[in-house]
């Protein structure tokens, strides 16, 4: 027996386009019900619904929707600043590898696939998408930390080699913000939950912007005095050996 297509009632209608230009004039960005307050939530949700089975945005996980944008390298990720602002079960998500390295400025370049960092063991691809590479498993502790400082974390942990400065202009724009107000000292409340590497590296920066020396003297205490690390970029540090690097002058 034919049936017509369910039509919409013109409350339904109404709401339905008004959800629909406010997506179209708001842009690449995430969508949540609370996005469109003033309007009936059950309407709104019908309205999300039918919008992401026409393509326009993209359904991540139940309430949340995403508009895509258009780059050289084909459709756009969600930011992983914003999928950390709607609150994954409370735990963070931030910016990795390339993209912690042009958030910090120390790149031009966009990554291809995009990167983030979290804490969890694994992440649901629904939501994130299938191209966003996500390194696992970072310390609880990251949790407190703002974006740009986990990302200068990220940037030591890959010894800066995601820079596209030289040597020196890298270790001075990291030790400039590193220099910021609390940002050192908020590092160094973290630097228990990092690999040896990071936290040698951690220190010899702490080192040149003078950081508080008793903090740096505990800090070196929990290093194994016979271990080297690799340094990457930061061996270029007159302090380098002094840190336990490996191959510096």
């Amino acid at each position: 027996m034919y049936r017509p297509p369910h039509k919409l009632s013109e409350p339904h209608t109404t709401t339905m386009k008004s959800v629909r230009a406010r997506i179209e004039k708001g842009g690449e960005r995430l969508w949540r019900l609370e996005d469109f307050s003033g309007l009936p939530s059950g309407a709104v949700a019908q309205a999300l619904s039918r919008l992401s089975k026409t393509g326009l945005i993209r359904r991540l996980s139940k309430g949340t929707y995403y508009r895509e944008g258009e780059s050289s390298f084909g459709k756009t990720l969600p930011n992983p600043a914003a999928l950390r602002a709607i609150g994954i079960q409370k735990k963070a998500m931030f910016p990795a590898g390339i993209s912690a390295a042009n958030l910090l400025g120390f790149t031009t370049q966009v990554s291809v696939r995009g990167e983030a960092s979290t804490s969890y063991a694994s992440l649901p691809r629904k939501l994130i998408g299938p191209e966003l590479v996500i390194h696992t498993r970072r310390p609880e502790a990251w949790a407190g930390l703002s974006e740009t400082e986990a990302a200068i974390l990220d940037f030591i942990r890959r010894g800066g080699r995601t820079s596209e400065l030289a040597p020196e202009e890298t270790i001075r724009r990291l030790s400039d913000l590193l220099s910021k107000t609390k940002t050192y000292a908020r590092l160094l409340g973290v630097a228990a939950s990092e690999p040896p590497r990071a936290r040698a590296i951690l220190g010899a920066l702490g080192e040149k912007i003078g950081a508080d020396r008793k903090k740096l003297t505990e800090l070196r205490a929990t290093l194994n005095p016979l271990s080297k690390f690799e340094f990457g970029v930061f061996a270029a540090m007159p302090n380098a050996k002094d840190w336990q690097a490996k191959g510096a002058r």
